[in-house]
């Protein structure tokens, strides 16, 4: 009888909604339509009034095809979602099924690899910066003791630049969709791993036949958390690489956005990066969500 009170009566339910309607709506819908706005104004400096409208109105994304910045941001961004995809998840999914088949140990691992996602974004840019450094770097001197090298690595310059800024990104959000896909395994019934060992299924094929298809939709959700997740990198890489080194070759979409906005004072362009940044999401997870569709067992 209560049960069916409670579903007949949906006006108390207002009371929660409302207020996280006004939430979202102060600190989400607001300051994006003023965004959208700002694209299209005059701003010169951040914390300033706009002069009027741009002249033209659509000067700033006209910019966004001119700008050489902007098209080296949004080419390492897709990097960074191919990087996400393949050695985020990949190697995640890899962790989560060797972990699952272990008796004993299996709660520490699963500690030690989500251990990462715990520590400041910070500290992990300051830590890896001493890692790499150019001179007294643990990685310059490890390969000068092994003598693999003659000379010192500048792991900043072009040909470098990539690796070392990614390498902390997939290394601290592996232990994510480590725990994510770790949870999904585990509502696997082991009657079907007994039932397949009893039929001769075994190794590669119990993980071929069996576990991927049963984790494929805790799998897509991986995928569209780790390609939409690409657009908002910013944290390490800003860290590690600051204003755009090697001459300005490491920007990404989050942090060139930034930095227009902080240190050359480009509020409207800004705005109009962030905007770019929104649509670029709206229309990656939408194709995300279509390629990998999840199904029903």
């Amino acid at each position: 009888m209560l049960r069916s009170t409670i579903y007949k009566k949906k006006s108390p339910l207002l009371v929660f909604l409302i207020p996280a309607f006004i939430f979202l709506g102060l600190f989400l819908f607001y300051p994006f339509i003023v965004n959208i706005v700002n694209s299209f104004m005059h701003i010169q400096d951040l914390g300033t009034a706009a002069q009027g409208l741009n002249q033209p109105f659509y000067d700033n994304y006209e910019r966004l095809f001119t700008d050489a910045d902007m098209v080296t941001s949004l080419k390492n961004t897709l990097i960074v979602m191919g990087c996400t995809v393949i050695f985020q998840v990949g190697i995640a999914l890899v962790l989560s099924i060797l972990v699952d088949s272990i008796g004993k140990g299996a709660g520490f691992f699963r500690t030690v690899y989500f251990f990462p996602i715990v520590i400041s974004a910070t500290a992990l840019g300051l830590l890896f910066n001493l890692i790499f450094l150019f001179r007294g770097g643990m990685v310059n001197q490890l390969l000068d003791n092994l003598q693999l090298v003659t000379r010192n690595i500048d792991w900043k310059d072009e040909n470098h630049f990539m690796f070392t800024m990614l390498l902390p990104v997939m290394w601290q959000y592996v232990g994510f969709y480590f725990v994510i896909l770790i949870t999904g395994l585990n509502n696997i019934s082991t009657d079907i791993y007994e039932a397949a060992a009893i039929d001769g299924a075994s190794g590669f094929k119990r993980i071929r036949f069996i576990t991927l298809p049963l984790i494929y939709n805790v799998l897509c959700t991986c995928l569209v958390l780790a390609i939409t997740g690409a657009l908002k990198v910013f944290d390490l890489p800003w860290v590690m690489m600051g204003t755009g080194m090697p001459l300005g070759k490491s920007w990404l979409t989050a942090t060139y956005m930034y930095y227009n906005t902080m240190s050359r004072g480009d509020v409207d362009y800004a705005s109009t990066i962030a905007i770019l940044i929104v649509v670029l999401g709206v229309v990656v997870s939408f194709v995300v969500n279509k390629v990998f569709k999840e199904k029903e067992y």
